[in-house]
Order: structure tokens, then sequence, then C-alpha cells
């Protein structure tokens, strides 16, 4: 059952930004705001409905609580550490949300053994109900206060098989947008590099930018005076001081230590 529901949101608003200089306040690479992200809110709300639905419909003896609870967190818990894992490595955010992705697929799996093996229906893509569970995914602007209530038509249900469908439509939300995402990191990741390429760059730039001290030659630091009658005043100070007392003026708006 394929959904066809927005790209999701690249917003972070918790995360770093980048910056074309780089400097000790800020990080390389952007990375965390995984709140904003439309897969890790579908995520939260999978979670904790199949805890609910393993809570009413599913004896709790039974192996497959563990294996549905643990795959639909699975899913929700790699989203937010792939995106905190940006700062430092592509290779491991790619990783992590590929692996929220095999989870959901495994969830959505249990599903549908649920409903098959109970002899209970399924709903077709084009059923009016599957519509309108992708509805709401189309066009309601979730927050974390509220994230399950649009959908309380059907995942608070004394049906099972209604639940059970309404999850599997969320699923495959979650998974289109998570397909979308893992997209969006490969291009970066071809067109960007990976962190060593994008430090080794920074690092370039950095020194490339960096005036050499007219006494040792050694690469100077931007520096503030805190004293005398320049105080608070930006100027190029050698990185090898004290030993290297060797200055410069700084003529541009620079970032001090």
């Amino acid at each position: 059952m394929g959904e066809q529901v927005p790209h999701h949101r690249t917003d972070r608003t918790d995360q770093t930004d980048p910056s074309d200089s780089f400097s000790r306040s800020q990080r390389l690479r952007p990375s965390g705001g995984y709140r904003s992200l439309r897969s890790f809110q579908t995520a939260t709300v999978i979670y904790d409905a199949t805890v609910a639905f393993c809570e009413r419909f599913i004896d709790p003896r039974s192996r497959t609580v563990d294996q549905m609870v643990q795959a639909s967190r699975s899913g929700r818990q790699n989203i937010a550490e792939g995106s905190r894992a940006a700062a430092t490595s592509s290779q491991t955010e790619l990783r992590l949300v590929n692996v929220a992705r095999a989870s959901l697929d495994e969830l959505l799996l249990d599903y549908e053994d649920f409903l098959r093996q109970r002899r209970l229906p399924q709903w077709a893509k084009d059923d009016p109900e599957a519509l309108a569970v992708r509805d709401v995914g189309r066009h309601h602007q979730t927050d974390q206060l509220s994230l399950s209530v649009p959908y309380a038509r059907w995942l608070d249900s004394a049906d099972s098989s209604v639940v059970a469908n309404a999850l599997i439509c969320l699923i495959h939300q979650a998974n289109y947008l998570l397909d979308q995402q893992i997209a969006a990191l490969e291009q970066t990741f071809v067109k960007e590099g990976g962190y060593s390429e994008q430090l080794a760059a920074a690092r370039r730039e950095f020194r490339e930018q960096t005036p050499p001290c007219p006494l040792c030659g050694k690469p100077m630091r931007s520096r503030t005076a805190r004293h005398g009658s320049h105080m608070g005043q930006s100027f190029w100070g050698c990185t090898a001081y004290p030993e290297c007392k060797g200055i410069l003026p700084s003529d541009r708006s620079v970032q001090s230590d």
C-alpha cells in the first residue's frame, strides 16, 4: 500500500547551525532537530499506539508483544540517534535511518500477520478509512503534546482490526518519509562528502584565511585585547604565544577566542 504524503520536513529547530567560517563555538555539520521531522513524529505515534495495541489485544505472555514493541521503539529511536550522529558521521546517520526503516518493515509484517491469522479484513489502498488516515498525515500539523490526537478515531477503537489497519497505514507513511530522508542523505553525501572530508576542507579554508606570523611564520589566531587602550579590539596573535609574541592588526571583523 504505497502512501503519497509530503516530503519530510528537513528543518531542524534544535540543530546546530553550519557556518562559512569554522570556530570553536560552532559545529561543522548540523545535527539534531529530529523532533520536527515528520518521520520521527509519525514513528512516535506508531510506537505509542503499538504499546497500547499489545496491551489491549495480544496475550501479554506472547513473545509477539516484546517483538512488536521493540520494533516500534527501534523505528523511533534510530531516527533520533541518526539525526544526532549527523554531526560527526554521514555514514552512521544513514545506517541508523536504514535500521529505523527495517524495524518498521518488521512491525508492518506483524500487523499484517495479526489480521491474516484472525481472518480479519485488511483495508485496500482505496478504502475510505485508509484514505481518511492518509489525509490526516497529509494535512495535520502535529505537536509534541498531541501527536496521536488526530488519529484517535481509529487508534482508540474497540475493534482491533480498525486499530491494526490504521497502524498499517501509518507505517506505510513513515516508510515513505524515511525513503525520502534516506535519498536526501545519500545525495548530500555524494555532493558534500562525509564528515572527515568536510573537516579537512574547513581546516584548509581556515589556514588559507589565517595570516602567518611576521616573526616565526606560524599561523595566527584572532584574539581580543583585554587590557590597555585597545581593550575590546580584535587583532591577530601568534599561535606560538607566549614563546612568540608576534601580532598583526585585524582589518576585518573576526570572532575572538
